[in-house]
């Protein structure tokens, strides 16, 4: 069974909090030859939104099929970064949405 202590998971968020500050650089520091275009950005996004959750799914099944591999710390991690990343897309979706429908609502 692997052992996920709490040292291991503070040291996982701050990995990642780092990674999502070293991430907001503002876009003029950003050169115009590693800019992405939006449609793959966004599709890449998605990919890996769907991947989180299928590797959580994975893992719950694991679980309730009594791997001794897989741990309960582990899945409920996993389940939990699958459905923020899920929230962040639909927040993300949304607000693309409102973008639309207000540039659509302006006069011309």
């Amino acid at each position: 069974m692997s052992e996920m202590g709490i040292d291991q998971v503070l040291a996982q968020m701050r990995a990642m909090s780092s990674m999502a500050q070293a991430g907001a650089a503002p876009a003029a520091q950003v050169d115009s030859a590693e800019r992405a275009d939006f449609a793959g950005l966004l599709q890449d996004s998605v990919s890996k939104v769907n991947e989180t959750q299928q590797t959580s799914s994975k893992l719950a099944a694991a679980f309730e099929a009594e791997d001794p591999n897989v741990d309960l710390a582990e899945v409920m991690i996993a389940m939990q970064k699958s459905s923020l990343s899920f929230q962040a897309m639909t927040t993300v979706r949304n607000k693309l949405v409102s973008a639309y429908q207000e540039i659509m609502s302006m006069p011309v």
